[in-house]
């Protein structure tokens, strides 16, 4: 315990506001958000929580604190907890949530659940009020950074890929005229397998889904681990500069998405939920031929294309003979150089954003633990 520090239940120092169904006051014109355990959803035009609050998830996203600033709907699968400004600085209280587990009180075998009465007997430090205002400037100042570093990033994405319709034009349209041939001209295709896990198997290293999210370029260290008893043929195991599309999955936004596997220093494939594209043509640069898989024009295409009874996805004979621009190839190396040079200014902003969250890590645990 630190030395000046109160510790109290929650019910003594704020109030937990239950959410409401929004049906009967929401409205476009409304003036008020209506949050849910996820972000703001609509809008009311009447409130249920004051400002400098903290929305909790009831159910679902329990470990996802969001803080707001204004007066809010909370619906009825989240909480809003409003703090006693006497003892407790709203931003301190929404801290401390960030940084406490509430999984620990979960009540449900599924979909995570929290009970009322359970968070109000949650037992939290209350230093003096002078204390909570420098915690808080403290760690706002490193999440300001946190979210400028981030914002770096989002900025040198944009403009890799200002560059290539600067470059090249719109790869669907064919703005410039260029050269056209098909994917299956220049590449081969190959599914993924799903593998049977066995805890007495030998592991490998595999891309799945779930490895894509916002990246571009992947190494077998971002993979999963698999235990797996099958051996893998030559076929299914990824190289350099192979390009790998999720070809199939639940959530529709991730299909057609694509990524480049670099620094393949050892055995390791891809799911069968993916498929593997490896170029086996001089004429094509591999980091222009992702980023043109990778606009949002051909990822339209390639998906208003993909044929499934309930799931989404590409299949081979759609990507063999889908149309691709095919710019002279010294041009490709041209944005492919400056793409490298985007991509390693990204990486080094990535490496102090790494440092600045362990900072923040180690800061929120002295403060709460």
């Amino acid at each position: 315990m630190k030395h000046n520090w109160e510790y109290k239940p929650w019910q003594e120092v704020l109030t937990i506001i239950n959410g409401k169904n929004q049906k009967n006051v929401e409205s476009p014109h409304g003036q008020y958000p209506i949050y849910g355990s996820g972000g703001i959803m609509s809008y009311a035009n009447s409130y249920l929580c004051p400002e400098d609050s903290v929305i909790l998830g009831r159910k679902g996203s329990i470990n996802k604190p969001i803080f707001v600033k204004t007066k809010f709907w909370n619906v009825d699968t989240a909480f809003g907890i409003v703090p006693n400004k006497s003892c407790i600085e709203a931003k301190f209280l929404y801290y401390f949530c960030v940084d406490y587990d509430f999984m620990r009180h979960n009540r449900a075998t599924t979909l995570p659940s929290l009970v009322k009465a359970d968070l109000l007997k949650i037992v939290m430090p209350i230093p003096p009020l002078v204390v909570q205002r420098r915690i808080v400037e403290e760690l706002d100042g490193i999440n300001s950074v946190i979210e400028a570093k981030r914002e770096q990033i989002k900025q040198l994405d944009l403009l890799a890929q200002s560059l290539f319709y600067t470059m090249f034009g719109n790869p669907v349209y064919n703005d410039f005229d260029w050269e056209c041939t098909t994917l299956g001209t220049i590449a081969s295709f190959k599914n993924g397998l799903n593998y049977a896990p066995d805890e007495s198997g030998k592991p490998i290293k595999c891309l799945g889904v779930g490895c894509f999210k916002d990246n571009k370029y992947l190494s077998p260290s971002d993979f999963l681990v698999l235990s797996i008893s099958d051996s893998i043929s030559n076929e299914y195991l990824l190289k350099d500069n192979d390009i790998v599309f999720v070809r199939s999955n639940g959530n529709k936004a991730l299909i057609g998405r694509s990524v480049l596997v670099r620094d393949v220093d050892e055995d390791c494939t891809f799911s069968g939920f993916c498929i593997r594209c490896r170029v086996n043509s001089d004429s094509v640069n591999h980091s222009y031929l992702l980023h043109l898989l990778r606009t949002k024009e051909v990822r339209a295409v390639l998906t208003s294309s993909g044929r499934g009874c309930n799931i989404a996805n590409i299949n081979q004979k759609t990507l063999n003979a889908f149309p691709i621009i095919l710019p002279p190839l010294e041009l490709q190396r041209k944005f492919a150089a400056k793409v490298e040079a985007i991509e390693a200014r990204k990486g080094e902003i990535e490496k102090s954003l790494r440092e600045l969250q362990t900072l923040l890590d180690s800061r929120m645990d002295y403060w709460f633990n």
